[in-house]
């Protein structure tokens, strides 16, 4: 059986983070989605409790195929505790593949552990958490680019 990691703070988890992990179904028997929490941030447990709920009711359709979890500490540790082949991550444009290529090469060096990268739909290129957050602040409907849920 094939694990895939997808770890991510997810605030909020958008409709691209739920393609990849759809399309990334027709790769890996089994997809973990790990939101990362920062526990030297305050209230990040209770922000974090809040988006394993709304992530677990979007991907609920997937059944025991996607489990949601969140953790804290070095993602590739957490990735080998699950027995994950590899990292998945979403690339949006050529800015994301620069930023990942540096995280995926220290984590094959630390781990061994791959990353493989699946590039966003051409719907969901635009769409990022921040941009989501910084639209829900000035009380912009932002249903379009998240789950209904």
């Amino acid at each position: 059986m094939s694990t895939a990691f997808y770890a991510g703070s997810f605030d909020p988890f958008t409709l691209g983070h739920l393609s990849i992990v759809e399309r990334g179904l027709h790769i890996f028997d089994r997809i973990y989605i790990g939101i990362g929490v920062n526990i030297n941030k305050p209230g990040a447990e209770r922000d974090a409790l809040a988006r394993l709920d709304a992530i677990r009711k979007a991907v609920s359709h997937f059944g025991e195929k996607v489990q949601v979890i969140s953790y804290c500490g070095l993602t590739y540790v957490k990735a080998k505790e699950l027995g994950a082949d590899c990292l998945l991550r979403g690339l949006r444009n050529s800015g994301d593949f620069l930023y990942e290529q540096q995280i995926a090469d220290v984590n094959r060096q630390m781990s061994g552990i791959e990353t493989v990268f699946m590039i966003s739909l051409p719907e969901y290129a635009s769409v990022s958490s921040s941009v989501v957050r910084e639209l829900e602040r000035y009380g912009a409907d932002v249903s379009r680019f998240v789950p209904t849920k």
